[in-house]
């Protein structure tokens, strides 16, 4: 068994087994017509299920062998340029060159002795990242495994900073209050259209959903700041303490952006942190034309950044950056055993003393690979690209009586909803657009997302490939409107 080990002595079957790995998805890449197969899960969990896990195949061959029935021929591919599903973005060939490297090294960048360079590369991305955004030169941060681990992390460390600014001021005036007593009274301020982690964090952090409060959004589907303003006012009538206020770049449905400048004003008036979730939006921060669409978020106190969504990178690559790298102090704890408190006095760069992860992946190799190959404005460009298709593709479904689509996008978003000629009922409406997507889907022709909007069911084009056209827009299109007419006109013919 020593024989599969990777090292000196199995350097040439490294090399044979990966070289025919890479033959098997290159060749399945260059052969794919449709975005997946349409497989059911009834279909393909029974093979699954029935290989015998204790009994090995002979060698890597047999293996790749059998990943051809169980995975790769079913996959979804998200590079095919009818995949308009989710926030997932084809890849940059130098990010997956970076990916084999980090796997087979296998760094793990909890600690310099384990990483040795690899923390100086990571370090030096998140400068990059904060000096993009503007944070300042005492800004700092760490990658994460994606946008809702950052978007937990920042409000650990907007919960912590608000219980020892909120205590001190207490304990100035006389009086004593507790962490126990505090939290019941933290308050947390983002739009009804943020990413559900808001709410998953504030119920790990110990604060409960109902200490998250929901602001509507104006009709371009961003936070609308009138009503913030009113909401932080009566949260301190009320004796409560805003915690932290979450404005969100590039929201999950719309790819709205929240006013960030007013936002800031906002959380600085009522000394509450201020969190900017532009996991999706973060694209913009390399963008050669539309950097000023992010105006504003250098006021935040932190931000979650996905490179894998609008950077073009494999998941995961994501980052958490701060205005104060002391406030990363919240989440540290030395072990004697790893980072013992004197390696911080002697400075050694342990990024775990950063991090509520301990073990964890060399994944700033892939977006520095792509960046000495590309450039920060060869990312930024593909990204504009995508930005400019939603804006044509606006046009398209605008145009289009089968259809109404609902703002117009800021980003690479497109929410919209089959409307049928003539009287017919919302809830059978409701029925067809969802029966489109899932036959959609099932014929594995083409990939969208679904959602509701005010109640009612939507469909979704999120835009992240270069590759997608208009003319793949438009027979997406007449695919889906094919497919609620053929459901409406047999419920029709049922009720008659």
């Amino acid at each position: 068994m020593r024989s599969h080990l990777l090292n000196e002595t199995t350097a040439d079957l490294y090399r044979r087994s990966v070289t025919e790995g890479v033959d098997r998805v290159a060749a399945k890449l260059a052969s794919t017509q449709r975005p997946h197969t349409g497989i059911s899960v009834d279909e393909l969990a029974p093979v699954i299920n029935g290989i015998d896990l204790d009994k090995p195949l002979a060698d890597a061959a047999a293996v790749l062998d059998e990943l051809e029935d169980v995975y790769l021929r079913d996959a979804v591919y998200f590079h095919h340029p009818r995949y308009l599903g989710h926030l997932n973005c084809p890849v940059v060939i130098p990010a997956v060159l970076g990916e084999a490297i980090l796997s087979a090294v296998n760094s793990s960048l909890d600690t310099w002795d384990q990483s040795i360079g690899g923390t100086l590369i990571e370090r030096r991305l998140i400068d990059w990242t904060t000096e993009r955004i503007g944070l300042g030169p005492a800004a700092d941060g760490i990658f994460t495994s994606g946008g809702s681990q950052s978007n937990f992390h920042a409000l650990l460390l907007a919960r912590d900073e608000a219980c020892r600014l909120v205590m001190k001021k207490a304990l100035d005036e006389g009086r004593e209050l507790t962490k126990a007593e505090l939290l019941p009274k933290l308050r947390i301020f983002t739009s009804e259209a943020s990413h559900f982690s808001v709410q998953k964090s504030a119920a790990m952090l110990g604060l409960g959903y109902e200490a998250v409060i929901c602001v509507p959004v104006d009709r371009n589907r961003r936070m609308d700041t009138a009503v913030l303003a009113l909401e932080l006012e009566e949260c301190a009538s009320e004796g409560l303490f805003p915690m932290a206020v979450v404005a969100t770049a590039g929201t999950t449905d719309f790819g709205s952006i929240d006013p960030l400048p007013e936002i800031a004003r906002l959380a600085d008036e009522h000394h509450a942190w201020m969190h900017v979730d532009a996991a999706y939006g973060c694209g913009l921060l390399a963008s050669p034309t539309r950097r000023h669409l992010l105006d504003g978020i250098e006021r935040a106190d932190s931000v979650t950044v996905d490179y894998h969504k609008s950077f073009f990178q494999p998941v995961s690559s994501s980052a958490m950056l701060v205005r104060d790298r002391d406030t990363l102090k919240h989440a540290t704890y030395h072990a004697d055993y790893l980072n013992p408190r004197r390696m911080a006095e002697e400075r050694i760069p342990n990024q775990v003393d950063k991090s509520i992860q301990t073990t964890r992946r060399f994944d700033a190799l892939k977006l520095w690979v792509t960046l000495r190959v590309m450039g920060a404005d060869g990312v930024g460009s593909l990204f504009d690209e995508v930005i400019d298709l939603a804006a044509a593709g606006w046009v398209v479904i605008d145009a289009d009586p089968r259809f109404e689509v609902v703002v117009k996008p800021q980003i690479s978003t497109l929410v919209f909803r089959y409307v049928p000629e003539g009287e017919v009922r919302t809830d059978l409406v409701d029925e067809a657009n969802l029966h489109a997507r899932k036959a959609l889907f099932a014929s594995g022709e083409a990939v969208v997302a679904g959602t509701k909007v005010d109640g009612k069911q939507y469909l979704k084009f999120t835009l992240l490939n270069p590759q997608t056209t208009t003319a793949d827009i438009a027979a997406v299109l007449d695919l889906l409107a094919a497919h609620a007419e053929q459901f409406l006109g047999e419920s029709l013919a049922l009720h008659r």
